[in-house]
């Protein structure tokens, strides 16, 4: 069985737009998911060359 999975957004806080879309297999620690979490959101910021402050992810719900 395929362990579950989680989709995050990532979100200009500034425009409210979703700018990424990234997905989480929920085998790992909670720790581990922020770690990676934080990760993303740097290469977000970097790749739309807005201040990392500005980004923030959210857990999608279904039916979004």
């Amino acid at each position: 069985m395929k362990p579950a999975e989680k989709q995050y957004k990532f979100i200009n806080s500034e425009t409210g737009y979703v700018i990424h879309y990234h997905t989480l297999n929920c085998d790992r620690s909670e720790d581990k998911v922020k770690e990676e979490l934080d990760n993303v959101k740097a290469q977000v910021a970097i790749k739309n060359n807005i201040f990392v402050g500005t980004v923030y992810w959210e857990v999608m719900k279904d039916g979004e």
